[in-house]
């Protein structure tokens, strides 16, 4: 293909960090007006790579050419300059502006020197019914739900008419409904001759929307093939270096115990009303919805971040009233939550801390830790559960978004958690690290642990599940056993009309 036809190329990029190799002399071409997948495991690259385009980081080495423009490296402002638009799998917005605000974020509408916020809105409207979501431009980002602040990201993105649009797990927070809608704004776009670069862990998503996929593998590039001409199997093998037998592994033994692991009583309380189920030792019982059906808010007030108003909670039959994270946790229960950067690490601080946190009174004697122990702890849970670093000295924050994931989940581990919450656990987590959280999901229960699985992904709700217990707009619309699991089923108790947050 003539370099003209491109409009991006990267040229031998490699990124270096102590210790890490980020990125080996990558090169890679994007064509325009075409969706390019970009494919890996987590820690394979692609984040730094994208980042280079952005101008988020500088790479150590290599050439970046757009529209036949070259550059060693790209800043914020060349990147924008020069037609390029992102949005990052976490988010980049201002929780006290509103909706409009945000949109609008450094190119705010004027009317002279003043800024003319009915302008904003009224374009934000148009862009926000593109999407076929009813959201008020004037409400406050932080009073929406993570699918809905995801959707602002994309109008954000979609409002600065970039040529070149990176879009990093865009789908992840998403239900399926407003998934069908963010592909149709693809494909509008595309038709519209904007090049996109799609990076996703849904490889239906790859093979629903783009032209050509490259892979990426531990920081190197592996090869590029058309969309057409491979299928599932195929990428997975040059992603992972092996072939997954089994999307969901099989229990060693079936693992339901009589005895009940956690009971909910008809829990009212921050949008939820007359909530009762119970989950027995042994068992993932899957939590269903649809974005703003509030199962993450059933989960923090199970773990003491919000108050239930009435109702009961029990855990191995006696009655708890967790008021805080603390207490929940002296309790026996762990969170993974759906934020795992806001609130499931501490960024700036190590894996071996970050591993430790709950347990450090457990292993010191007064103030003093005794180190010896926090560091074989540490490394018992890198090792069980495959945490890709070079050492536990490395800051979480350097870490790929599923390895951050596996250290909130060995912290749980090492904490010897009775109860595990897991609230969206595989969200922008690529195959390879699905299955093996899936695998510890599996040996969880196996160990007569008590599992609640919250997921907006319809497989994995299924495949994981023993049972499904299913929230529409804060109300208990169904319960599923197994026997019972259907798709239709799920989504028809699930879609009671929901309304935009006003």
């Amino acid at each position: 293909m003539a370099s003209e036809d491109n409009i991006l190329e990267l040229k031998h990029i490699t990124k270096l960090y102590p210790g890490v190799v980020a990125l080996n002399d990558v090169s890679l071409n994007i064509r325009r007006g075409e969706v390019h997948a970009l494919v890996g495991e987590n820690g394979a690259g692609k984040s730094t790579l994208i980042k280079t385009c952005s101008g988020a980081i500088a790479p150590t080495k290599g050439e970046i050419v757009i529209n036949g423009k070259s550059f060693s490296r790209m800043t914020p402002l060349t990147s924008v300059q020069n037609g390029i638009g992102v949005i990052y799998q976490e988010f980049n917005l201002v929780g006290d502006l509103s909706v409009a605000e945000n949109i609008f974020l450094g190119r705010a509408i004027r009317k002279g020197i003043v800024i003319d916020r009915k302008a904003m809105e009224a374009e934000s409207k148009k862009i926000l019914d593109s999407f076929h979501i009813d959201i008020n431009p004037s409400t406050l980002v932080k009073r929406l739900s993570v699918g809905y602040q995801q959707l602002v990201e994309i109008a954000k993105a979609v409002s600065q008419n970039a040529q070149v649009l990176i879009m990093d797990e865009p789908s992840a927070p998403l239900t399926d409904n407003e998934v069908e809608s963010m592909f149709a704004i693809v494909d509008q776009l595309k038709a519209n001759g904007v090049t996109i670069i799609y990076i996703s862990h849904r490889l239906e998503e790859i093979f629903r929307l783009s032209d050509r996929v490259s892979i990426l593998r531990d920081g190197e590039y592996v090869t590029t093939l058309q969309t057409s001409e491979t299928n599932k199997d195929e990428l997975i093998r040059y992603m992972v270096g092996r072939q997954l037998k089994e999307v969901y592994p099989a229990r060693s033994k079936r693992c339901i115990q009589k005895e009940v692991g956690f009971e909910a009583v008809d829990v009212t309380g921050n949008g939820d009303e007359n909530v009762s189920f119970r989950i027995h030792k042994g068992e993932v019982l899957g939590l269903g919805g649809l974005v703003g059906a509030g199962r993450t808010e059933f989960a923090e007030m199970i773990f003491g971040i919000r108050e239930k108003t009435s109702g009961k909670f029990l855990l191995n039959g006696k009655e708890v009233h967790p008021h805080s994270p603390k207490e929940a946790i002296s309790l026996g229960i762990g969170l993974i939550p759906e934020d795992r950067k806001k609130n499931g690490v501490l960024l700036g601080m190590s894996i071996e801390n970050n591993i430790n946190m709950p347990i450090y009174p457990r292993i010191s004697r007064g103030i003093v830790i005794d180190q010896k122990k926090e560091k074989e702890i540490a490394e018992q849970y890198r090792e069980e559960i495959s945490i890709k670093t070079p050492t536990l000295d490395q800051l979480v924050k350097n870490l790929s978004g599923g390895n951050q994931q596996k250290v909130i989940l060995a912290k749980w581990l090492a904490a010897n958690s009775d109860f595990l919450i897991f609230d969206e656990p595989t969200r922008g987590i690529d195959v390879g690290a699905k299955q093996e959280i899936y695998t510890l999901i599996n040996s969880l229960v196996e160990q007569g642990k008590t599992v609640l699985m919250i997921s907006s992904e319809m497989e994995e709700l299924m495949g994981m599940s023993d049972r499904i217990v299913i929230l529409s707009e804060g109300h208990m619309t169904g319960e599923l056993s197994k026997e019972e699991f259907n798709q239709e089923t799920i989504l028809k108790l699930a879609s009671k009309e929901r309304k935009g947050v006003r």
